[in-house]
C-alpha cells in the first residue's frame, strides 16, 4: 500500500487521542493531520496541525485533503450548553466536514456515532447522532464506516460524573450481556481506534458496525 494521509477530527478526544497514538506509530500513514481548537503537546514530522474555529468552516475546508477522513467529535449537553449547540457540534460540522472532504477528493471515512443512534429517538442524543448518521450515509462517497460504540472505557481528559458512575454499573453486568446484548458491553476507547482503522485498510462500502462488531474487528489490529 502506498503511504497515506490520514486526517483527524477530534484528536484531542478520547478516542480521537488514540487514534493518533496509532496512526503515528503506523507505517501505513506518512501524513497525519489533525484539524483542533488547541495546539497539541505532541512534535512528531508526521502531524501537520490545523487550529481551527469550528464555527467558521469555510476556513479550513479546503484543507480537508487526503486519503482516509477520521471524524471523532462529540460533547455533552453540560459543555455545550445548549441542545442546539450539541447538535452543531455532534452533527451539522460533521456533515458539513464530510461533505467537503467528498469534494475535495478524500475515498474513506470513518466517523464516531454512539449505540443506540435514531434519528426517530426521543432522547436529544441519541436523535442528535442519528441524524447525522442519516445525512452522512447520503453521500457520494463509496467507503463509510459508521462506528457506534457502547460505554467507553478509558481515561479522559475531563471527568463525567454520570459516565464514571455507569462504568461502575457496567462492570457488574458485562458478563451477562450475551447474545445480541453483547454490543451493549462497554469497549476500550483504544479498541475502537483501532478498529477504525483497520475498517478502512478493507473495502469497506457503507456500512455502520455496533459495538461488539467493533471489539473483532479491534483484534485484528497490527
Amino acid at each position: 500500500m502506498n503511504k497515506r494521509t490520514a486526517i483527524i477530527f477530534g484528536a484531542t478526544g478520547l478516542i480521537g487521542n488514540l487514534l493518533l497514538e496509532e496512526l503515528l506509530r503506523s507505517e501505513e500513514y506518512l501524513t497525519i493531520k489533525i484539524f483542533i481548537r488547541q495546539p497539541v503537546e505532541i512534535s512528531n514530522n508526521k502531524i501537520e496541525e490545523f487550529v481551527v474555529d469550528f464555527s467558521n468552516p469555510e476556513t479550513y475546508l479546503p484543507a480537508i485533503q487526503g486519503d482516509d477522513l477520521f471524524i471523532c467529535l462529540g460533547t455533552t449537553i453540560k459543555k455545550a450548553g445548549s441542545i442546539k449547540k450539541m447538535k452543531e457540534i455532534d452533527c451539522d460540522i460533521p456533515v458539513i466536514i464530510a461533505t467537503a472532504a467528498v469534494t475535495n477528493g478524500v475515498k474513506k471515512l470513518a466517523i464516531v456515532s454512539s449505540i443506540g443512534a435514531a434519528p426517530g429517538s426521543s432522547n436529544y442524543y441519541l436523535r442528535i447522532k442519528g441524524e447525522m448518521e442519516q445525512e452522512i450515509l447520503k453521500l457520494n462517497l463509496e467507503n463509510i464506516a459508521i462506528v457506534r460504540p457502547a460505554m467507553l472505557l478509558g481515561e479522559r481528559k475531563e471527568k463525567r460524573t454520570g459516565e464514571i458512575a455507569g462504568k461502575i454499573v457496567m462492570k457488574v453486568f458485562h458478563p451477562l450481556l450475551l447474545g445480541k446484548m453483547k454490543k451493549y458491553r462497554a469497549i476500550q476507547a483504544g479498541d475502537v481506534a483501532k478498529a477504525m482503522i483497520v475498517i478502512l485498510q478493507k473495502n469497506t462500502g457503507k456500512n455502520i458496525y455496533e459495538s461488539d462488531e467493533l471489539q473483532k474487528q479491534a483484534q485484528e489490529y497490527k
